[in-house]
């Protein structure tokens, strides 16, 4: 999980608000590391279930490219919390495990999917590994400059993608921490040799993108904890007007919801049935507990300007090592809280090399795929579209409400509407809501 500790700053650095404001990427890694370590020894001390945390990949992803160009990154922050405060109340009130059985299993596993494709576009795009061509009367998107792999950092993204796949493959532990480091040590020897520079600003579109890789002047400091508490509950409704904070909300809440439902399930499994970290209902023994944990991690995440905070579906391999009860949460969190005081490190990495995890993580998450029923077209066509549109609009709330509007749909013209549970009615009517927002505020104002 380590390398959540880089890409978070990477993929909330990459983004920018309505104003055109940036995080600092060492701030983010300092507290990002840091409620990583302490939600996690939460979850170990009160839920007692090796299951850690820390900021979820396509949340950050959403809050960076979606929200906060609409508003400010401390009013995006402060949507973070409130869908954080919400699921707290829906686990206290039971809702949670009731919307989480409403939406088919199989559309769940799209919505995860398709993050994994969006992920995956991500870092290409970021690596410049594919680029806008729409000066041209080419296609809208081409292969590198020209269509054509000629940068030293495009070989350098070429080169660690291979790398971490030949790690994956041979199944190394910490293939995806081991890809970045490797591919930001050869850029950084690279740099040293081709003096290749900066691509921000546009003069050198085969310069490398986001930080120019070279040693830092620092390894070891104190961590920059300045981003706690740089979040605001209201000022979202006024910058981006109450419809869109209310589906910006909705969709924080869609997309980071069924997370953890279904990661804690797939982690206690791995135990196997002798390993008692899942009870006869096919859930965990604490569940509650788990999604509690889970929802203040969400809000943590918002409070300190690092996006939602959820499960890892990487727990699962502390448990395959042995791990039962939440003292390997001690120790993970722990670690966690020590990699505070190397976030200086975050200023070497550039897009070329911490975009191979982007490509690799999403090919994780794309490989649940197969559990689709291709055949059957009222689960197919839904999670088809789910899919697809996420990377196609750069937008994964966009993929899960055209998802779940097809299926709706689909099984009320087909007479099957009563298969169709209340809660998934209201939803599909809160995403209809959601694209006709537009038209909505243009009659309002």
């Amino acid at each position: 999980m380590a390398y959540i500790v880089v890409l978070n700053p990477l993929i909330l650095g990459g983004g920018k608000d309505k104003f055109g404001a940036t995080l600092d990427p060492v701030a983010v890694a300092a507290a990002t590391a840091l409620v990583a370590g302490l939600m996690t020894i939460l979850m170990g001390t009160l839920a007692r279930f090796p299951l850690a945390l820390a900021a979820g990949l396509g949340v950050n992803a959403m809050v960076a490219y979606e929200i906060a160009p609409k508003m400010t990154w401390a009013d995006a922050m402060g949507l973070v919390v409130i869908e954080g405060l919400i699921i707290g109340v829906l686990v206290l009130t039971g809702l949670r495990e009731k919307i989480f059985h409403s939406v088919p299993a199989q559309l769940k596993i799209a919505i995860g999917v398709g993050i994994g494709l969006f992920l995956t576009v991500i870092g290409f795009v970021d690596a410049g590994f594919v680029r806008s061509t729409m000066q041209s009367s080419g296609p809208p998107i081409g292969l590198g400059v020209g269509g054509r792999i000629i940068t030293w950092p495009g070989l350098v993204f070429v080169l660690g993608l291979l790398f971490t796949i030949v790690l994956v493959v041979r199944k190394v532990k910490a293939a995806i921490l081991i890809g970045i480091a490797v591919s930001t040590v050869l850029a950084i020897i690279v740099e040293a040799f081709a003096k290749v520079g900066s691509s921000l600003g546009g003069s050198k579109p085969a310069g490398w993108s986001l930080n120019v890789p070279s040693w830092p002047d620092k390894v070891f400091d104190l961590p920059d904890l300045s981003l706690l508490g740089k979040f605001s509950l209201l000022g979202s409704w006024q910058e981006a007007g109450f419809i869109v904070a209310v589906m910006f909300v909705f969709t924080l809440l869609l997309t980071d919801f069924f997370d953890t439902m279904g990661t804690m399930v797939a982690v206690g499994q791995q135990a196997g049935p002798e390993g008692g970290l899942i009870g006869p209902d096919g859930m965990p023994p604490r569940t509650r507990e788990i999604l509690l944990v889970d929802s203040v991690a969400a809000a943590a995440g918002g409070a300190a300007s690092v996006s939602s905070n959820t499960s890892y579906i990487e727990s699962a391999s502390g448990v395959a090592e042995g791990a039962r009860t939440g003292v390997a949460n001690l120790v993970t969190g722990a670690l966690f809280l020590l990699a505070m005081f190397v976030a200086p490190l975050v200023l070497v990495v550039p897009f070329e090399a911490a975009s191979v995890a982007l490509v690799v993580v999403g090919f994780l998450m794309m490989s649940s795929i197969k559990l689709i029923d291709w055949a059957d077209y009222e689960i197919a066509i839904p999670a088809f579209l789910a899919i697809v549109i996420m990377p196609f609009t750069y937008s994964i709330s966009n993929g899960i409400g055209a998802g779940v509007i097809a299926y709706t749909l689909i099984k009320l013209v087909r007479g099957k509407a009563r298969e169709v549970p209340t809660l998934l009615w209201v939803v599909s009517a809160l995403f209809v809501v959601y694209f006709a927002r537009g038209a909505i505020e243009a009659v309002i104002n």
